[in-house]
């Protein structure tokens, strides 16, 4: 070894490099540790002997031992459960034991029960009756229910020969050959009452409730609100003795012209508001012909009339309805107007004077009011009522055939026909003066329809839908819907918002429940434009018949809008 080491020394190798290839010296002796890597370990079958079967189960698929099916709950106890919980049961409320009785058994004696009635009925509980039950613990028979008659009949059934129900008798009929004193097999029961009369003490009750009604019911039909009105201008007339009514020539437009624009284009801007509702608006109505006057009606009960041209000021104020007014209309020349309350008075009112000049009511709710547009008709009117009827001059006339309340009345086909839209989702053509409708239009798939308005050529209906689009009919001979002409892109499920056209019709305006106002082109159905116009319910849009951009919006922040 020591001549190895020399060499590599020689050749500049260090010994300590390669020392793990010398060989072992023959005087060393190692010992390897033995591991056993399989201990020996307790197996299952002896620790525990038998299958166990789960508690909650209700069905085993092989038959176990009784040792099994009996063998203690193995596992920790629940500390939370209460002893109740703890106890065995075997449905929600406790434990219940098996007990068999017959079908036959139990529907005969269900039978026995429910045939003798109340304060006779009685079960009967044998030996034979309940077989899985202690002989030791039922006596020879056992009755439940009312015991003296169970022992008078001996405990019988109701199928048993010994009891017989007893037949009604009826009224002898009479002789078969006489018709009119002949009763037959419709006779009265011999017991049979007639009149079913109250006691004493609940006729007393009955007649305090009837006098509390007639009471309430004189109350409001004599409490009906006092008419006032206000003038809002210095002076009612100028200086050659004409009124506000009078239709100005100083407006830039000729108004009393019967020509239309020869065209529209869209509103961009607001021009002016109109303030002094303190609720919001339900309707409002140009002044016919001209359109140089605008009337609203509100929900803070009060009537307004506007000047729509020059300043544009609050002319005179109509009080007289106790609550919110619904709807309004003026007579052909503008002279006379009604307006229809919530507290079911209709009002005629002079627009000049401001005075009340009638008043009706049939103690129903009116929702619409029109006055016939026919020049010799002027006198006579018809109301859509909440009691479904639509009723003519109040007492004269009432048609009948809605299912639920008339929503709204529009003229057409030369005032010689009228439409109606009710809640029952249907639509109905009268004819004047005639009680019965002659065309019914109602299809699964239409919804109530609350606002409908005629177009300025009168060949068109335009209806506001409760499914968020208008529908056009045809207004003349057959009204059918026309398919091809349907608005949409609008929310006003749940709002009567009222429907125009442009003069030239162009354009077809709506509100919203958003509070926006809607312009679609006619011809192609397109939504043009949309205005942010109220901050609340947009309900009327009005497009002024001589202008070509104004239209007049209306909404439930009591706020009158003129755009342009």
């Amino acid at each position: 070894m020591p001549i190895v080491a020399g060499c590599l020394a020689a050749y500049g190798i260090d010994p300590d490099a390669v020392s793990h290839l010398q060989p072992l010296k023959s005087g060393r002796k190692t010992s390897l540790s033995v591991l056993n890597s399989a201990p020996e370990v307790a197996v299952k079958e002896d620790v525990e002997t038998g299958t166990h079967i789960d508690p909650s189960l209700k069905e085993l698929l092989y038959n176990p031992t009784y040792e099994t099916m009996f063998a203690p709950e193995f596992g920790p106890v629940n500390p939370f459960k209460t002893q109740q919980m703890a106890a065995p049961r075997n449905m929600l409320s406790g434990y219940a034991e098996p007990a068999h009785v017959n079908d036959f058994m139990f529907e005969q004696q269900r039978r026995t029960f429910s045939t003798f009635g109340k304060g006779h009925a009685y079960f009967t509980f044998t030996k034979e009756n309940l077989p899985s039950v202690d002989s030791s613990q039922v006596s020879s028979s056992s009755y439940i229910g009312a015991v003296e008659e169970a022992e008078k009949k001996k405990g019988l059934t109701v199928f048993e020969s010994g009891l017989k129900k007893e037949k009604r008798k009826r009224v002898k009929g009479g002789d078969a050959s006489e018709i009119d004193s002949f009763l037959g097999p419709w006779a009265k029961y011999q017991d049979e009452k007639n009149v079913a009369k109250p006691l004493e003490e609940e006729q007393k009750e009955l007649d305090e409730i009837t006098a509390k009604r007639q009471k309430r019911g004189k109350n409001e039909e004599e409490a009906f609100a006092e008419e006032k009105t206000i003038l809002h201008v210095k002076d009612a007339y100028d200086y050659q003795g004409r009124s506000y009514l009078h239709v100005p020539q100083d407006v830039g437009i000729n108004l009393r012209s019967a020509e239309i624009p020869d065209k529209c284009y869209l509103p961009k801007k607001q021009l002016h508001v109109w303030t002094g509702h303190t609720k919001g608006v339900s309707a409002i109505q140009l002044f016919p012909g001209s359109g140089h006057l605008l009337l609203s009606c509100s929900m803070d009960c009060k009537i307004k009339l506007w000047e729509v041209y020059s300043g544009r000021r609050c002319l005179r104020t109509f009080i007289g309805h106790s609550k919110a007014v619904h709807d309004i209309c003026f007579n052909n020349a503008g002279t006379q107007f009604l307006s229809a309350g919530y507290d079911r008075y209709l009002k005629l009112w002079d627009s000049e004077t401001g005075q009340c000049i009638s008043r009706f009511t049939n103690r129903k709710v009116p929702y619409c009011v029109k006055f016939n547009p026919d020049e010799d008709k002027q006198n006579l009117f018809v109301a859509g009522m909440s009691d479904k009827k639509i009723v003519q001059d109040i007492i004269s006339h009432s048609h009948s055939r809605h299912l639920g309340a008339v929503n709204i009345i529009t003229f057409v086909d030369e005032n010689r026909r009228f439409v109606s839209t009710s809640g029952d989702k249907s639509l109905r053509v009268w004819e004047w003066d005639i009680a019965v409708d002659f065309k019914y239009i109602a299809q699964p798939s239409m919804h109530s329809m609350p606002a409908v308005t005629l177009s300025p050529s009168g060949k068109w209906l335009a209806c506001q839908s409760m499914d968020n689009q208008i529908l056009i009919f045809g207004a003349q001979n057959r009204f059918r819907l026309n398919k091809k002409k349907v608005f949409k892109g609008h929310m006003v499920a749940g709002y009567a918002c009222q429907v125009d056209f442009s003069p030239d019709m162009s354009y077809v305006v709506s509100g919203d429940a958003d509070g926006k106002l809607n312009i679609w082109d006619w011809k192609t159905t397109k939504l043009y434009h949309r205005i942010k116009a109220h901050d609340k319910v947009c309900i009327s849009a009005l497009w002024h018949p001589h202008e070509t951009s104004k239209v007049i919006t209306c909404g439930w922040d009591g706020q009158i809008k003129l755009w342009d």
